[in-house]
């Protein structure tokens, strides 16, 4: 059977609407390859905090990134407790947080899939008490204010009255929303605190508090808050997650440079004055945020030793350092 003139005619109208469909989905499959091609959405990445001096790594990150994120678009979301922001966190509702690691090793114990892949900082933590205390063993009989029972800061109390001889049931430990802890301490309703920056800050600053001990004299590189994210948001989406960790690697290098660019961002993120955000960073350290083993086992034995666990998760189940170790 013969092509008619018609037919003949459209046939190179339609040869040439098939090249332009071939070319166009050929295009689409490059983009999806290459993962962050030109017209490639951004995975939007949500995370927790508290706003607090410890997790100014994340605050220089979102502030600095913007321009440079490849792959992500990182949208912090504040929380006023931190039992909001592990409700959050638990279900799904953020993909990480910068949290107290006891609430997310607790988390972990009771089935949730969490990972810690760097921490917020190291030290920075202070006993501050009223400045008639001059030793631990004045704390007796006393209320003493901690954030909550699973920290770091109540591992602190706990060594702290052990070094002293005392036993942890010496003192009235009560827990207190971190903000409400200066103005506790200046009206004489507790007598001392440990929570994290620049809360403690705050009453040194204006002289209503004074240091008992630094953190580092209680416990050396002692392990408080971290950067944790979720296990599904890692496996469905690795490649946001390292440069989530690579852009925070530079931002914690950023905080520790502590100068007026760092001071303004957190000034941002956090209602602080400069006299105390100047006295807080002084005790805080951001240049090495890689969760060691060693650390991390201590803070397991202490977790044991304080009733606070029975089985705290194993390093290997609760650590990913791949980011990190990926990074360097």
């Amino acid at each position: 059977m013969k092509t008619s003139k018609m037919d003949r005619r459209k046939l190179p109208v339609i040869l040439m609407l098939i090249l332009a469909v071939s070319m166009v989905l050929a295009a689409c499959g490059s983009g999806k390859e290459n993962g962050g091609g030109a017209g490639q959405e951004k995975r939007k990445v949500q995370i927790g905090y508290l706003p607090i001096t410890h997790a100014a790594p994340l605050y220089i990150e979102e502030e600095l990134g913007k321009e440079s994120f490849e792959h992500i678009e990182l949208e912090l979301v504040k929380f006023g407790s931190w039992p909001d922001l592990m409700d959050a966190l638990n279900t799904g509702r953020i993909d990480g947080a910068s949290v107290l690691v006891e609430l997310a090793m607790r988390a972990k114990e009771q089935g949730i899939d969490l990972k810690a892949v760097a921490l917020g900082h190291k030290d920075g933590n202070v006993i501050v008490t009223a400045p008639e205390i001059e030793r631990t063993e004045q704390l007796r009989g006393q209320n003493f204010a901690i954030p909550h029972k699973y920290s770091t800061h109540n591992i602190l109390l706990y060594l702290m009255l052990k070094q002293a001889g005392m036993q942890y049931t010496d003192v009235n430990v009560i827990e207190l929303p971190p903000a409400e802890m200066p103005a506790a301490l200046a009206e004489k309703r507790i007598a001392g605190y440990v929570v994290a920056e620049p809360f403690g800050a705050k009453s040194v600053a204006i002289d209503k508090g004074r240091v008992l001990f630094q953190s580092e004299e209680l416990w050396e590189d002692s392990v408080d808050c971290a950067l944790v994210l979720r296990g599904d948001f890692i496996s469905k989406h690795r490649e946001a997650a390292q440069e989530l960790v690579n852009k925070y690697l530079e931002a914690g290098k950023k905080a520790e440079q502590k100068d007026e660019e760092a001071k303004q961002i957190l000034g941002k993120y956090m209602n602080v004055e400069d006299k105390v955000l100047e006295l807080s960073l002084q005790w805080i350290k951001y240049d090495d945020l890689k969760l060691d083993e060693a650390s991390y086992e201590l803070l397991r034995t202490y977790l044991v030793e304080m009733g606070l666990s029975d089985n705290p998760p194993t390093f290997e189940d609760f650590v990913d350092n791949s980011f990190i170790e990926k990074a360097l």
